[in-house]
């Protein structure tokens, strides 16, 4: 018994440092595995943390989410690019744009407008026309949405009315400014009047709009889209209407501009 006693007490000193070594590691390894944990954990914090926005309260900084949005956006490169309106406009509501065609409702439709718009031009180029009194052309607009509209409704086989939006609701502003209706057939044209001046007809400025919406967007049926582009002669306060150009926007090429903005009130907190 006192031999083996004996070898107890004197055990390899190679051993047990062999022993203790193997210990030191694992507790190396535990303490590790804490660190990393805790630094993932503290790392999901602060990521949701920055993802979380307080209600009524913008981000003092941008997330990362912000910053790689604006990053594809601008690697699109949407600025140099070119889209069908007529794919524009069905992705946005759906609906199909027709192509005017030699077909009888569109040649009577089509004949409808043009002498609405001639029409329209003899009134508003009068001595008295109430275009005399504005101070800019723009405002011109609303004289010639008004002078069609009653034109073409007055028409036996058509009815013209400002296009209601996806509520229902008759709204002005936005594109189209006219809905007409060939009421033999059911079809549906939109109708929209620009201003042109007479030189401006090869202008690159932008001058065809169409915001998406969703709730105000207004293009509610399958339907031939077509522009008037009325000319003037540009003297401010005594414009002479010269004539104009009737298009069919299912070939119209458009251009997206992203842009970002900000109001005065954004501008100018209290």
């Amino acid at each position: 018994m006192k031999a083996n006693d004996n070898s107890r007490s004197h055990e390899d000193p190679g051993d047990r440092h062999r022993s203790v070594s193997r210990r030191n590691l694992a507790i190396g390894i535990l303490l590790l595995g804490l660190a990393i944990g805790f630094g993932w954990s503290m790392g999901f914090f602060w990521l949701r943390r920055s993802e979380a926005v307080p209600t009524g309260k913008a981000l003092a900084e941008p997330t990362a989410s912000d910053a790689t949005l604006v990053q594809n956006l601008l690697g699109k490169n949407l600025d140099h690019r070119t889209f069908s309106f007529a794919t524009v406009a069905e992705a946005c509501s759906g609906k199909k744009v027709i192509p005017l065609a030699a077909k009888e409702s569109h040649t009577r439709v089509q004949a409808a407008i043009e002498s609405a718009l001639t029409r329209a031009i003899e009134k508003l180029n009068a001595p008295d026309s109430p275009v005399r009194s504005l101070r800019r052309i723009n405002e011109a607009s609303r004289f010639f949405e008004d002078a069609l509209h009653e034109s073409l409704n007055a028409e036996p086989d058509l009815s013209c009315d400002i296009p209601p939006n996806r509520r229902g609701e008759a709204q002005r502003s936005g594109y189209p400014d006219l809905r007409i209706v060939h009421e033999p057939s059911g079809e549906v044209f939109y109708l929209d009047p620009k201003l042109v001046e007479d030189d401006s007809w090869n202008s690159t400025l932008r001058t065809f709009y169409f915001e998406p919406k969703d709730e105000t967007l207004k293009i509610t049926d399958d339907a031939v889209h077509l522009l008037a582009g009325i000319s003037h002669d540009g003297k401010d306060g005594a414009w002479t209407f010269t004539g104009f150009k009737l298009i069919d926007l299912s070939t119209l090429k458009v251009r997206l501009k992203a842009e970002f903005q900000a109001s005065n009130k954004d501008l100018y907190p209290e």
